[in-house]
């Protein structure tokens, strides 16, 4: 067998002796990815505001992100259960914006995008990338969005221009850090099925008389067509997250892994 290709001795991937944190991980890809990390031998903590029944109390720790002292908690709880990070993945993300362009957002709405898309990237990092330099060595992954390429003018424009911003820091630090060791990347994902995508769709089909497959075409003409037909997989958002956050990608730093069935329109 060829050096490279997986086999019992010599895996493909091993985070085995990896310490990671995983925000967000309790639904859709952040629960793939800390299934995942799991099953490559890593070490995880992962958090959102309240532990589902199924999570071990051994790996979450409940923290709000979007506030500084829920990111101060967090990275205090990481320090002492694990003694620092060699992997961060943020996965937070999401809006609650309403529908109705530019104009609806307020100031208060704004502020809650960017406290939920952005900051909490940048206080944790703030908190636990200093070790990592000081180490020599870490990865930190910061999860996008399509939406900074392709806002949806009507609905996304807030969500899109933190995700952007988040792009542009991420970038920022890379160049910082990277050479002390610290290697950062994005992983900018389209639509996801994950289980809200899909009580969304059902809700959408079920206004238009129409089952899930309707649904979920009516989301993906939104987003001007996905060439593959489907959603992506959070397990597969997963996937890429472990290989980026592996020794296999040594030399990848300050650049984007898009993952979205080919709905970006640009080389």
């Amino acid at each position: 067998m060829s050096a490279g290709f997986q086999s019992s001795a010599h895996p493909f991937l091993d985070l085995s002796g990896k310490r990671a944190l995983i925000t967000s991980g309790t639904r859709g890809a952040g629960a793939a990815t800390v299934s995942l990390f799991q099953g490559l031998g890593a070490e995880v903590l992962t958090t959102a505001r309240t532990k589902p029944e199924a999570v071990s109390p051994s790996l979450f720790v409940a923290a709000d992100l979007t506030s500084a002292h829920g990111c101060a908690t967090l990275a205090e709880a990481v320090n002492e259960r694990m003694g620092g990070v060699d992997i961060m993945v943020h996965m937070l993300g999401g809006s609650s914006a309403p529908a109705g362009g530019f104009q609806v957002l307020g100031d208060d709405i704004w502020r809650r995008e960017l406290d939920l898309n952005l900051m909490p990237a940048v206080r944790l990092d703030r908190e636990l990338v200093p070790a990592m330099v000081a180490r020599g060595s870490g990865v930190v992954i910061h999860v996008t969005s399509i939406q900074r390429q392709l806002p949806l003018p009507e609905a996304t424009t807030a969500y899109a221009a933190a995700k952007a911003a988040l792009t542009t820091y991420s970038k920022s630090l890379s160049k910082q850090v990277s050479p002390q060791g610290v290697r950062v990347v994005r992983v900018s994902p389209g639509w996801i099925e994950t289980e809200a995508a899909v009580e969304f769709a059902t809700r959408l089909a079920a206004g238009h008389g129409g089952d899930i497959a309707v649904g979920k075409k009516m989301i993906m003409d939104s987003l001007g067509g996905i060439p593959i037909g489907r959603p992506t997989t959070p397990g597969e958002v997963a996937s890429l997250i472990a290989f980026l956050a592996s020794g296999r990608a040594g030399s990848i730093t300050g650049t984007e892994y898009v993952i979205d069935g080919g709905t970006v329109p640009t080389v």
